[in-house]
C-alpha cells in the first residue's frame, strides 16, 4: 500500500537505524570500558556474581597484606629466638669452663653478665609493630598469637581463618623473659623444680621478680652448683629449640599460604573476567559490522524518504 500520509518504508528504515545505533552504542561502551557486563541492566545475574567475586578478590588482597605483616612479626621473633639460643649456648660453654678448678670464676662471671645483657638486648629488640613475642610483662601477653591466613565464603556467611602460634609450653610460656613472674623460659624456675634441685636456678630474673637464684658465679660457687646450672640450661635450651621450631614451621606455613592466596586471587580475577569482560577481538569486529550496517540503514532511510517525490510526479 502506498500512502501519502504514512511512509511505511521510512518508518521501517528509521526503526532499523535506531536499533543499529543502539547496538553500536552498546558495543562502543564495551570497547571503551573493556566490560561486557558493566551495569546490572546488562545482565543482572552475571553482574551480581561479578560484584561479589570482586569483593572477595579485595578481601584476599587484604589477607595477603595481613600475611605479610604476620610474616614480619614471626620472622622477628624467630630471629630473636635463634640469636638468644646462640648466646645461651655460649653461656653453657662458659659454665662448663668454670667447672675446672684452676679457672677464675669471677672473671668468667663477668663474661656471663655481658652475655646476659646481650640476651636482654635481643629480647627487647625483637619487636615488630608493637608486638614482642619474646618479652612477657603480664598475663595479657599469654594469648596465642594469631596471623590472618585466609578468607572463606560459604552460601550464607563469610569468615576469616587464622594461623596460630601457641604461646604456652609444659613449663609455662614460650616467652624468653618474664619481668613480673617466673614465666618465660630463661626466667622460669620450673626447670630446676622438675630436676628436683634444692636451688631454684634461673638464668636471670625479671626486673620486677628477683626472688629466685640467678646463675651467678662467685668464689664460693661449688662444682655441684655449676653442674645444676648446666642441667637447667640444657632444659632451657630444649624449650627454646622447641619454640624456635614452632616459629620456623609457622614461617614456612605463612610462605605457603601467601603463595596460595596469591594464586587464589588470580583465579578469582580470571573467573570475574570470564563472566563480565568483553571479548575485544569480537567487539572490534562487531563494531566495524555495525558501522557498515548503520551506513546502509542511513542509505535505506534516504531512499525511503524519496517516496513522496515519486508520488508527486504521478500528479504532474
Amino acid at each position: 500500500m502506498t500512502s501519502l500520509l504514512t511512509n511505511h518504508g521510512a518508518i521501517s528504515a528509521l526503526a532499523n537505524l535506531r536499533q543499529i545505533s543502539q547496538e553500536l552504542s552498546t558495543n562502543q561502551r564495551q570497547v571503551s570500558s573493556g566490560l561486557r557486563v558493566q551495569h546490572a541492566s546488562d545482565d543482572a545475574a552475571y553482574w551480581s556474581i561479578g560484584t561479589t567475586m570482586r569483593s572477595d578478590s579485595k578481601a584476599l588482597s587484604a589477607v595477603e597484606d595481613a600475611l605479610g605483616l604476620g610474616a614480619a612479626a614471626v620472622d622477628t621473633a624467630y630471629t630473636g629466638m635463634s640469636a638468644a639460643i646462640e648466646v645461651v649456648m655460649e653461656i653453657k660453654a662458659k659454665l662448663v669452663t668454670a667447672r675446672e678448678a684452676s679457672v677464675d670464676k669471677l672473671k668468667i662471671n663477668e663474661e656471663l653478665e655481658q652475655l646476659k645483657d646481650q640476651i636482654y638486648s635481643i629480647v627487647e629488640s625483637a619487636s615488630f609493630s608493637g608486638q614482642n613475642w619474646l618479652h612477657r610483662f603480664d598475663d595479657t601477653d599469654d594469648a596465642d598469637k594469631q596471623v590472618v591466613g585466609s578468607f572463606t565464603r560459604t552460601a550464607n556467611s563469610v569468615s576469616l581463618q587464622t594461623l596460630t602460634y601457641d604461646m604456652s609450653n609444659q613449663w609455662g610460656t614460650n616467652h624468653l623473659i618474664d619481668e613480673n613472674y617466673h614465666n618465660g623460659i630463661l626466667t622460669n624456675v620450673e626447670f630446676a623444680r622438675e630436676l628436683g634441685l634444692t636451688t631454684e636456678w634461673v638464668l636471670l630474673s625479671g626486673k620486677n621478680h628477683d626472688i629466685h637464684e640467678d646463675m651467678i658465679l662467685t668464689a664460693d660457687t661449688t662444682e655441684q652448683d655449676i653442674d645444676e646450672m648446666v642441667s637447667v640450661l640444657e632444659m632451657m635450651l630444649g624449650a627454646m629449640a622447641d619454640a624456635g621450631a614452632r616459629l620456623g614451621a609457622l614461617v614456612s606455613r605463612i610462605e605457603m599460604q601467601t603463595e596460595f592466596v596469591a594464586d587464589l586471587r588470580d583465579a578469582t580475577d580470571r573467573g570475574v573476567g570470564r563472566l563480565v569482560d568483553a571479548e575485544m577481538h569480537e567487539a572490534a569486529t562487531r563494531s566495524k559490522a555495525l558501522e557498515t550496517q548503520r551506513q546502509m540503514a542511513t542509505q535505506a532511510l534516504s531512499i525511503a524518504n524519496t517516496q513522496p517525490d515519486i508520488l508527486l510526479r504521478l500528479f504532474q
